[in-house]
C-alpha cells in the first residue's frame, strides 16, 4: 500500500491494539492465479517467541481450508475508524482556498504465513477465546439483566455438531505495516477543525484519534 512517511506507523504495540480492537480482518489470498477474500473475524496473539499470530476458523464448507491446506502467503487487512473530510472544515481554507476533500482511516496489513488446523482441540480453543472476549466486551458496552454467554451454555450434542463443521486456521505473521492517516500533515487548527466536526456529526471515534496527534 501506499504509505508516506508522515502516516506510516511501525509501532508493533500500536498495530496489534487495532486488530484487537477491530478484529474482522480481509483475510486475502491468491488461488489459482486468482485473487480471494474472505472476512473473518481474529484472535490475536504473542507466542513465547514474541512472534504475532492470527487465529480464526472457517466452515468446513469454505473450500479456502483446502485450498491452502500446504500453507500459503496470505495478507489480513484490519480497518478502524474512517470517514470523510470536508475542506470547509479546515479554518486556514478560508483564507486561501487551497484545500481539498480527503478520507482518513487507519488500517493494519498483516502480512504472513497460514496454516490450517483441522482438529477439534484448536477450533474449541479458538472459539473459546474468541467468544469470551467479544462477550465480555459486549457486558462493558451493554450490560444485560443476563449473564456473558459460555461455550458450555450450549447442548453438549449442538457444540459437538458445530465444532465438527469448522476448521482452524492460524497465520504466523512476519510483517505488520500500518497506515494511520489522521491529518498529521495538516496545520493543528486544520486537523482540530476537522475533528470537531466529525464530532459533531457522530463520528466521535475517528475524531478522538485526530485529537491525539
Amino acid at each position: 500500500m501506499y504509505n508516506p512517511a508522515h502516516f506510516a506507523v511501525d509501532d508493533t504495540a500500536q498495530l496489534q491494539a487495532l486488530i484487537q480492537q477491530h478484529p474482522l480482518g480481509m483475510l486475502v489470498l491468491q488461488v489459482d492465479g486468482q485473487l480471494d477474500a474472505h472476512h473473518l473475524p481474529f484472535w490475536l496473539r504473542v507466542d513465547a517467541q514474541g512472534q504475532t499470530v492470527l487465529q480464526a476458523h472457517v466452515a468446513r464448507a469454505n473450500p479456502l481450508w483446502q485450498q491452502l491446506a500446504d500453507g500459503g502467503t496470505v495478507m489480513v487487512v484490519f480497518r478502524a475508524e474512517e470517514g470523510y473530510v470536508s475542506p470547509n472544515w479546515y479554518p486556514s481554507k478560508h483564507e486561501h482556498h487551497k484545500l481539498v476533500p480527503t478520507w482518513n482511516y487507519r488500517v493494519v496489513h498483516a502480512h504472513g504465513q497460514l496454516r490450517v488446523h483441522d482438529d477439534e482441540k484448536f477450533v474449541r480453543a479458538v472459539v473459546g477465546r474468541l467468544t469470551q472476549h467479544h462477550e465480555a466486551q459486549t457486558q462493558q458496552q451493554s450490560p444485560q439483566d443476563y449473564p456473558a454467554w459460555k461455550m458450555a451454555d450450549a447442548a453438549p450434542d449442538a457444540l459437538q455438531q458445530m465444532l465438527g463443521a469448522i476448521v482452524g486456521l492460524e497465520i504466523a505473521v512476519t510483517r505488520l505495516e500500518g497506515k494511520f492517516k489522521i491529518s498529521q500533515n495538516r496545520l493543528p487548527q486544520d486537523r482540530l477543525g476537522a475533528a470537531e466536526q466529525l464530532e459533531a456529526a457522530g463520528n466521535t471515534a475517528l475524531a478522538q484519534q485526530m485529537r491525539s496527534v
